[in-house]
């Protein structure tokens, strides 16, 4: 079993920067790829970023280019997800998960490419 526990979200301004971290215990995540997802109230699950196991791929979904950036640290488990020029709209819960084996380019996008993932932590953005 992978417990993965968020941390870092909070209540800020547009305009200011949070770090997300996720934290990984029980088996290591360093062989995984790792995804970031949240999800508003009423919203669907929307994919936000993800990094490879070496952190050398990295992808973002068109809403955050450029704004957020995906980082890991393998020795410590842990992944982040650095929150930048933050708006109202990035509002939500955020979580991490661990990709499934073989994970594809395609599925990384896909909550179901993801077999583990925590509780989130919230990120509120006032305007």
């Amino acid at each position: 079993q992978v417990q993965l526990v968020e941390s870092g979200g909070g209540l800020v301004q547009a305009g200011d920067s949070l770090r997300l971290s996720c934290a990984a215990s029980g088996r290591t995540v360093s062989t995984y790829t790792m995804g970031w997802f949240r999800q508003a109230p009423g919203k669907e699950h929307e994919f936000v970023a993800a990094i490879s196991w070496s952190g050398g791929g990295t992808f973002y979904a068109d809403s955050v280019k450029g704004r957020f950036t995906i980082s890991r640290d393998n020795a410590k488990d842990t992944v982040y997800l650095q929150m930048n020029s933050l708006k109202p709209e990035d509002t939500a819960v955020y979580y991490c998960a661990r990709g499934r084996t073989q994970i594809t380019i395609v599925q990384v996008k896909d909550p179901k490419g993801y077999d583990y993932r925590g509780q989130g932590t919230q990120v509120t953005v006032s305007s």
